[in-house]
């Protein structure tokens, strides 16, 4: 006799955590864009914040030189040290701001530095501001983790940055615990001003709100400065990543700051959920902060696909794009040519070859309006992208 679960008769169903995540559609136009690529067809990316470049020379021969050794074992869950010093000589030679060792946290990429701060800093029902258009992953971990992601409205006409006036009033709807801030931004490209970084950071303290700043694309800005929410309150929550302006996507290394009563707990919790990141990518990111040439190489190669995209824009009837102050995306307004930015994104893949992301991705309001166009690839990739959109939008 053959005992079955009562449920065998029936299809299994995800938890209701997993039924909240919404799905990523950056990656699912990566998907079908692979899928006209195995037909044959070809294909301009412009969907993910994937760069083109390889790693520095140097990343690569470290990690070389590490595998030559045999032995990848798990370090510390708070990272090697010699990498934790490196990132805070970083802070001081970059921004003049003295971080000590102990409150650096090396991490699985920018991701797992998330899912650590929230898991730390709040409990199941707490309420987080993120802004909006802004990074989905935020709000998918927030809704994984059973805490409640509360929209930061952004508006074009303060340059897509949030304001305290914007902080203040979602606070006064329901209570807040946090707020999220991202600068350069994901998917506008702004950066937030130091004196209105500042007046967030005071009113955060004021409503006494944990401050998390999200600052992976650090480095990676066009005539304006980048500051450190460290610059002005030293109890924020900074998360950082090798990922885009050392193009280590897939190296799967960053790192977080936080404050020292915060350091043990985010030790438990890495210990347990991670164990480590990964010893082959720690040694190379170790190396990554001395190939300065190259990084600003990759940067300049940056500026000039954006110079080429903002020219060309107009002509397509892409004319209101943000004009990007830093990160590698356009968040381009096209309400003039559809209400529907998925269906737009779906045709211009089929039709014209060119891989884009719908704003719904980042703003579930006003997203069908918008498209966001990653200038991360090479610069004919870019000059090929804008020939396949004038054919497509003549």
């Amino acid at each position: 006799m053959t005992l079955r679960s009562p449920r065998a008769a029936t299809s299994p169903l995800p938890s209701r955590r997993a039924a909240r995540v919404a799905p990523f559609l950056a990656m699912d136009v990566m998907t079908a864009a692979a899928a006209r690529e195995a037909r044959g067809d070809g294909v301009v990316h412009m969907e993910v914040g994937q760069p083109s470049a390889p790693a520095p020379r140097a990343v690569v021969a470290a990690a070389q030189g590490a595998l030559a050794g045999g032995t990848l074992p798990y370090t510390q869950a708070l990272g090697l040290p010699a990498l934790r010093a490196r990132i805070a000589r970083h802070y001081a030679d970059t921004h003049g701001v003295t971080v000590a060792l102990e409150r650096i946290v090396v991490t699985t990429g920018s991701s797992a530095g998330f899912i650590l701060a929230f898991l730390a800093l709040f409990d199941v029902g707490a309420r987080v501001a993120v802004p909006q258009p802004g990074y989905p992953a935020y709000r998918s971990i927030l809704n994984a983790l059973d805490l409640v992601p509360a929209p930061l409205p952004l508006r074009q006409v303060d340059r897509y940055a949030p304001t305290s006036q914007g902080l203040r009033a979602l606070h006064e709807e329901a209570p807040l615990a946090g707020v999220l801030v991202m600068s350069p931004a994901n998917p506008s490209g702004t950066v937030i001003a130091p004196e209105r970084l500042a007046d967030l950071c005071a009113t955060a303290r004021a409503l006494d709100l944990r401050f998390i700043s999200d600052e992976i694309y650090h480095g990676l800005s066009f005539g304006v400065p980048t500051d450190t929410a460290l610059r002005y309150e030293p109890d924020a929550i900074v998360i950082n990543s090798f990922s885009k302006t050392w193009c280590m996507t897939g190296w799967r290394i960053g790192w977080m700051v936080v404050p020292e009563w915060l350091v043990r707990p985010v030790e438990r919790l890495a210990q347990n959920l991670f164990i480590s990141a990964p010893y082959l990518s720690q040694v190379a990111a170790l190396a990554a902060f001395d190939a300065v040439e190259e990084v600003e190489a990759v940067r300049a190669g940056y500026a000039a696909n954006r110079e080429l995209l903002l020219d060309a824009f107009p002509g397509l009837g892409l004319g209101r794009t943000h004009p990007a102050d830093g990160a590698f995306y356009l968040y381009a307004d096209v309400a003039n040519l559809t209400d529907d930015a998925a269906g737009f994104c779906r045709r211009m893949l089929d039709e014209a070859g060119v891989a884009a992301t719908p704003g719904l991705d980042f703003d579930a309001v006003a997203g069908q309006h918008h498209v966001r166009f990653s200038f991360a690839g090479s610069h004919a990739d870019c000059a090929d992208a804008v020939r396949r959109l004038k054919a497509w939008l003549r």
